[in-house]
């Protein structure tokens, strides 16, 4: 069976990113063979053109492909980075809980409608901390290779629902 829509597919998939020089990649991420990334392909769940690497491709068949910046998790930006009153993370008389809110920690943050973010302390002044609200892979290119594991037609629950039921998905 082809990867397509409607189908479930499980990769075995190793993740490194780079600058500019696809020589000085960093490890991000590899999952294996027992404990793959299993989606619902087309649900719009992962990187279109992750999807549209994979498109076509059976079980056994290999992958080996790069997504700019642009096409991944953005180009970061300087708009991003808010500085924010102490008191978002301790209310006044407080101390800041430094197992926490510390620099070079990623925390989840929630914005005034609900929306939660994940950001990077940058720097902890006495009146207020600034945060980096890029996604950590901004800016980066990502080199992604690995294996098909699985491929099989998506359940009407699993269509129903957007993503993927029973091991390697989504219980309920």
């Amino acid at each position: 069976m082809q990867i397509g829509p409607n189908t479930v597919v499980g990769v075995d998939y190793s993740l490194s990113t780079f600058d500019s020089d696809p020589a000085d990649k960093s490890f991000v991420e590899k999952t294996t063979k027992e404990t793959p990334l299993v989606f619902l392909f087309g649900a719009g769940n992962l990187l279109p053109e992750f999807e549209e690497n994979l498109a076509g491709k059976t079980v056994g068949d290999s992958f080996d492909f790069m997504i700019s910046p642009e096409n991944g998790y953005g180009v970061a930006s300087d708009e991003n980075i808010v500085k924010l009153p102490k008191s978002v993370f301790a209310p006044e008389g407080e101390e800041l809980d430094s197992e926490v809110v510390f620099e070079g920690n990623r925390i989840p943050m929630t914005d005034n409608e609900g929306y939660r973010y994940m950001a990077k302390v940058v720097s902890i002044s006495p009146e207020e901390i600034t945060m980096d609200f890029n996604h950590e892979l901004a800016g980066k290119n990502l080199h992604f290779t690995g294996t098909i594991v699985e491929v099989r037609e998506a359940s009407e629950e699993e269509l129903a629902h957007g993503h993927v039921h029973g091991p390697g998905g989504h219980h309920h």
